[in-house]
Parts: structure tokens; C-alpha cells; sequence
């Protein structure tokens, strides 16, 4: 029988009415102290008919922001929140993991407390600017973490993942994607270090693997999933070979019987063009469950599935101007634009007020 995006399935112990995923987005729409609100609870509720829905990316702690209004996943006011989405969408009959995020350098000192430097695997300041409170700032140079505090950076992914456990959560993706911290010690355009976290492609994956393994400690394998984006130019990412060092951490994840692998196949958010890079040799390297992102249709998705080079296919703007978006490609039916002018910030508008197919 040929698979498809209608088809059930199942990424590690999370059991999937489709193959359809929310992608994880961004929306700056959380209340005070990163508390999620109602509003929030209606944007993921809405959406709970994906096969899986992947969280907004969200900080581990007080030093991973490098937003306004992000939610958090570290104090017992935020796994509150997160309790009242997680709820709501399983009486949906919905699955939901969190996305657990440190932001690394591209933050500003207004976001983090006392004005804090960002940190990073080294002091090199990105191109760009901050978003903030006070509106676009250029970005600083930040802080090169010393070797002495990574298992501190460790152990904020473990409060982080207990967090997403009290909250209800099914499971938690990893976020080393898209130029943040995770990523900018995997790349060699951001990670200059001479200490056993730089240097070689071993030296460069071993915070993600710390991280991924205490990660799964916590929760268990079959409930983790890992994200990476090899060749995202996003906040002024680069390597000097992504084709190998990606092959190896597609491998070296292979230790930990992951849930799945999530990976961006391309540039997203501009930047620049994406280096060259083999998706399908990249994909064969990782034997599990294998979620593919950026720039795929119905069509396409159909098509990745088949053909075995995907388990399931994350969607992103469609999901934010179609709440509905797996009834509409069921029904071939016409899809709502997205309003790019609400994306980040704001109200109702452009988040909860996109229209169903019934109506």
C-alpha cells in the first residue's frame, strides 16, 4: 500500500493520525514572564488536526531569549500555560511536542536579565540586527561560553524537558537549526574554538549530542526528536563543508534511536543563497522516522512520502493562514493567503482569525 500525507503513523511512541505537520513558527503572542494565554490556546487548538503539531520554538531559560513575547518552558507559571494547550489540543485528538530553544548570540542585552551578553561557542558578532522591545538594534558581540559552563547549558534542557513533562506534552524537539546556539557550535563560521567543542566535526557535534542524550534520559528516545537546517544562511550561518559535517551528525544521531529527524532542505527567512548540499544521501545516513521542511505543496509531499524519502512532511505558512490545512488538501480545496504583516506580534489578527473551510 502506498503511503501518503492521509496515511497514519508513528514517530517513536507518538502515534499520528496523518503525515502532516504543523512546523514549528514563531508568532511573539505570549503574555507577561513568557506565560502562554488563552489566545495562544485557541492558535494551537485550532490547529490540532495535524498528525503532530511541533511548538513555536521555545526558551530553556532566562538567557535562551532572543525575542519579545516568547513563551518559555522553565518556570511553573509557563508549564501552566503550556498545560492549558497541551490539554486542549489532545481533546482535540491532537499530538503536540515542544520545541526547545536557545537562541546563542543572536539576542540583545535588553532581552536577557541585567543586560547580559548573548553567549556563543565564540565572540563573533553576527551581521544583522536584534529584534526588541525598543525595536531593530544591532546585534552585539557576544560572550564565548567557557567550557566549565556547558553542563550548566545541559542541565537547562533537562529542567526544560521535565518542564514539557508537567506541562503534557508528547514529546520535545530539539532545536539546532536556523543559526541559534546548537547551531552556531556545529558550524565552523561560528564556532572557532580550540577546546574539545571545536575543531573537528566530533568536536563541533558534542554539545548536541550532550544535550540530545540527556534530553532522552529524561523523557525517553522514542519522545525526541532533533532538528537541523545544514545549509540555512539564517542569522548569518555558514560552514565550510555542510556536506560532510552533516552526513556525520545525521550518523552520530543514529546512537540514540531518536523519534525522528527534522530537517530544513534549503534557506529559510532570506539570508542569502543555501550552499549546494544532497538531501537524499543525508536522509539514507539516518535510519529513523525522517520529517521533511521547506517549500513542499500537497503535491510534493505526496511524493516525498512515496517514494520513502520522507515519514511525514512539515508545513509551516499554510498552517498559519489555514487552521484547517489537512481537511483542505483532502478536499483539494483552495488554501487562504497568509498576511506576512502579522506573523510576528500582534493580536487576533493574522493569528486566530483565519477563516475555516465550512465557513
Amino acid at each position: 500500500m502506498t503511503m501518503d500525507l492521509f496515511s497514519a503513523g508513528n514517530l517513536g511512541s507518538i502515534t499520528m493520525k496523518n503525515r502532516v505537520v504543523m512546523a514549528p513558527l514563531t508568532r511573539n503572542r505570549a503574555g507577561e514572564g513568557g506565560v502562554p494565554q488563552s489566545i495562544n490556546v485557541s492558535y494551537y487548538e485550532q490547529r490540532a488536526t495535524a498528525g503532530l503539531i511541533v511548538t513555536e520554538a521555545t526558551p530553556i531559560s532566562n538567557m535562551a531569549h532572543g525575542y519579545p513575547a516568547l513563551p518559555g518552558i522553565y518556570t511553573e507559571a509557563q508549564i501552566a500555560g503550556w498545560k492549558k494547550v497541551t490539554d486542549a489540543v489532545h481533546a482535540k485528538g491532537g499530538k503536540i511536542v515542544i520545541q526547545l530553544w536557545h537562541v546563542g548570540r543572536i539576542s540583545h542585552p535588553s532581552l536577557l536579565p541585567d543586560n547580559a551578553l548573548p553567549v556563543a561557542p565564540s565572540a563573533i558578532k553576527p551581521a544583522g540586527q536584534a529584534f526588541t522591545y525598543e525595536g531593530l538594534q544591532d546585534y552585539v558581540e557576544p560572550r564565548a561560553l567557557a567550557a566549565e559552563e556547558l553542563p550548566m547549558i545541559v542541565l537547562d534542557y533537562v529542567h526544560a524537558t521535565q518542564c514539557a513533562i508537567a506541562a503534557g506534552f508528547d514529546g520535545v524537539e530539539i532545536h539546532a537549526a536556523n543559526g541559534y546556539l546548537l547551531d552556531q557550535f556545529l558550524r565552523d563560521g561560528s564556532n572557532q574554538r580550540t577546546d574539545a567543542y571545536g575543531g573537528s566535526f566530533e568536536n563541533r557535534a558534542r554539545l548536541l549530542m550532550e544535550v540530545t542524550q540527556a534530553v532522552v534520559d529524561v523523557i525517553g528516545s522514542d519522545k525526541v526528536g532533533v532538528r537541523l537546517s545544514p545549509v540555512n544562511p539564517f542569522n548569518d550561518m555558514k560552514d565550510s563543508n555542510p556536506q560532510a559535517l552533516f552526513n556525520y551528525v545525521a550518523t552520530a544521531l543514529n546512537q540514540f534511536d531518536l523519534a525522528y529527524l527534522h530537517a530544513v532542505e534549503g534557506g529559510i527567512h532570506g539570508g542569502g543563497e543555501a550552499d549546494p548540499f544532497d538531501f537524499s544521501a543525508f536522509r539514507k545516513l539516518f535510519k529513523g522516522q525522517y520529517m521533511a521542511n521547506l517549500s513542499y505543496d500537497k503535491a510534493k509531499g505526496n511524493a516525498a512520502i512515496a517514494s520513502g524519502h520522507a515519514d511525514c512532511i512539515a508545513y509551516g505558512v499554510p498552517f498559519i493562514a489555514n487552521p484547517d490545512l489537512v481537511a483542505r488538501f483532502k478536499a483539494d480545496a483552495p488554501l487562504n493567503e497568509a498576511n506576512s504583516d502579522t506573523f510576528y506580534g500582534g493580536s487576533a489578527e493574522g493569528y486566530t482569525d483565519y477563516p475555516f473551510l465550512q465557513n
